[in-house]
């Protein structure tokens, strides 16, 4: 059992509550405590536990996509979507990271495989997923280049991004070339579909959305699309947490609010436009 510290606050969290709920099938409905991303301490441990005692600072994203009710003082997780909270890294940074974070190492390192040397196109950098996917990418050595309004330019060259383009004045495919690899964190469709010009032949594509070119469609230029959902994993968080615990990763916190002010975050995340993560922490009495 993990005493709940700090959650980050994500779009899945705002648009499972608004969704309308089927009339035989899942959804939020009266009562369900909402949230997946925690961040606190354990309290009690398992039967069979050996990963964690008592005491220990954890971090991580359970159960997803079923609830994980960590939007609670307390909250009950498997060991194995866990991992420790490097010394030194805040339960707001730990708390925001998981869900952005492992969307951002899955895409990355386990499906379009980013290694030194490749050039790297990545989507909407300054989101919650993007800006720690523009600092995973430059990690490992690539070459990365990024969307982004004007205003997040400069924080985003300060996160490590080597080219910054300006989606609302420029044409990325006009800018962006001999791409290796792409990741689509915008997910509409349009912008996968736009992205195969940026890729060299046997580059990658990997979306947040199933809207990726066919396969007949990626058959005529000569690359590879992946749809992919993050999953719960401890190795990845484990990683994420290497690269918090060195600073090579930084979780930008776009606003922090205690659990009781959920709407406001809510609102904030609906209105869009802001860089980093959201998050809620504890309630002190």
């Amino acid at each position: 059992m993990i005493e709940v510290e700090a959650v980050g606050v994500n779009p899945a969290d705002w648009k499972v509550r608004s969704a309308p709920k089927a009339p035989a099938g899942p959804g939020p409905g009266a009562g369900v405590i909402m949230g997946w991303d925690v961040a606190g301490t354990v309290v009690e441990v398992g039967p069979g536990v050996t990963r964690f005692s008592v005491g220990d600072r954890v971090f991580g994203m359970p159960r997803f996509q079923d609830f994980a009710h960590s939007y609670a003082e307390f909250m009950v997780a498997r060991a194995r979507e866990l991992a420790l909270i490097p010394y030194g890294v805040s339960f707001v940074d730990a708390g925001a990271a998981p869900l952005a974070g492992l969307t951002a190492w899955q895409t990355l390192v386990d499906v379009l495989q980013v290694g030194t040397g490749d050039r790297v196109l990545i989507h909407a950098g300054a989101g919650g997923v993007g800006h720690l996917a523009v600092q995973i990418a430059k990690a490992r050595g690539a070459e990365v280049w990024t969307t982004a309004s004007a205003r997040n330019h400069d924080a985003l060259r300060d996160l490590g991004a080597d080219h910054v383009i300006d989606y609302r004045n420029e044409r990325f495919e006009d800018q962006a070339q001999d791409m290796d690899a792409v990741l689509d964190l915008v997910g509409d469709g349009e912008t996968a579909a736009r992205s195969v010009a940026t890729l060299r032949r046997g580059g990658r594509l990997a979306s947040i959305s199933p809207a990726i070119p066919t396969a007949g469609e990626q058959r005529e230029a000569g690359i590879s699309a992946h749809f992919l959902l993050v999953e719960p994993d401890y190795a990845g968080l484990e990683s994420i947490a290497a690269l918090l615990a060195t600073g090579e990763l930084r979780v930008v916190i776009a606003e922090q609010l205690p659990l009781n002010e959920l709407s406001s975050l809510y609102e904030i995340g609906n209105r869009g436009g802001t860089m980093g993560k959201l998050v809620a922490t504890k309630i002190v009495p």
